[in-house]
């Protein structure tokens, strides 16, 4: 990319787009634009047809997608498939229309089946059923990157997606509908604080595992991918996966969101809940080949995350 080239960030308002926008003006890219859903319906095919043929964009992040945890993710199946199928073939069909230069397709892992061999390889994709609880969000996602790889192979596009864990930091939503199961542990827990609570209920067991990701090592990632990565880079002309490498169980999760917020109460974990796939570790073994390494660990991350929700809300 150079800095007069003009790119499009969709989902912009979102928490990786916020802060992938914060980066690339840092490193003097102006040309930006990141429509919000008022201005562009990306779920309607003739706006974002007419969007594309006026801007004249250079690159795409399509960071774009109706996300939410469990409980979201069950209540709304419908809207979890069609919104983000929706969003995803109209956002890659016009890449293709309108010759974009290279489109970063953020992915999810929950793309795995839920009895996945751990770590998790990118030949594991389809080797199983998908786990139930947010199957819908899964589906769009295999669909969106089994999309951009046949273009790469019919049309010799330059199509790139990547395959996160779970994503925390600065710009998380906190509110128990649609933030992921770290953002919401560390409202609860400091709602629980202020309010002088004995105690707080995790869903489950706690004995299910997770990896993170700070979402500043995932905007590095972005753009390393879109100045770095090429087509033959990825798997089967697919994608790759880019994880942090390191897995925790949500009860150790709990208990270390639980010192670092303080609070003094105890942590019940109501085991009639629903807490997904028993473990969800990705092999980044590849992306991490390609030189490109996290660097905020864990523990690192909850406190920036804490200190950012404490300021904000």
């Amino acid at each position: 990319m150079k800095k007069e080239d003009k790119i499009l960030i969709t989902g912009g308002r979102g928490m990786v787009g916020k802060n992938l926008i914060l980066k690339l003006r840092n490193l003097g890219f102006e040309n930006l634009i990141f429509p919000s859903m008022k201005e562009l319906d990306l779920r309607n095919r003739e706006e974002v047809f007419q969007f594309f043929n006026q801007e004249k964009i250079d690159y795409v992040f399509h960071l774009a997608a109706k996300v939410g945890g469990i409980k979201s993710n069950m209540n709304n199946p419908v809207e979890y498939l069609r919104d983000n199928l929706l969003l995803n073939t109209n956002i890659i069909d016009a890449c293709y229309k309108f010759k974009i230069k290279k489109l970063i397709n953020l992915g999810s892992s929950c793309i795995y089946p839920k009895n996945c061999l751990q770590p998790m390889k990118e030949e594991d994709l389809l080797s199983g059923k998908l786990e139930p609880t947010n199957e819908g969000y899964a589906l769009s996602k295999i669909c969106s990157l089994k999309l951009c790889k046949y273009y790469n192979e019919q049309y010799g596009t330059n199509f790139i997606s990547l395959m996160p864990p779970n994503m925390y930091g600065e710009y998380e939503k906190f509110d128990e509908e649609h933030s992921h199961v770290l953002a919401a542990l560390l409202k609860r827990f400091h709602e629980a604080k202020i309010n002088g609570d004995n105690y707080i209920s995790v869903w489950g067991t706690g004995d299910v595992k997770r990896e993170f990701l700070y979402v500043g090592d995932m905007v590095e990632g972005l753009i390393f991918s879109m100045d770095k990565l090429k087509v033959e880079n990825l798997v089967n002309n697919c994608f790759l996966n880019c994880g942090s490498g390191e897995e925790i169980s949500i009860k150790e999760l709990a208990f270390k969101i639980k010192e670092i917020v303080g609070f003094e109460g105890e942590i019940k974990f109501d085991v009639n809940k629903p807490e997904g796939m028993v473990r969800k570790l990705l092999d980044s073994s590849r992306f991490n080949f390609l030189s490109f390494r996290h660097e905020i660990n864990l523990e690192e991350g909850i406190k920036k995350t804490y200190e950012y929700f404490k300021k904000e809300f």
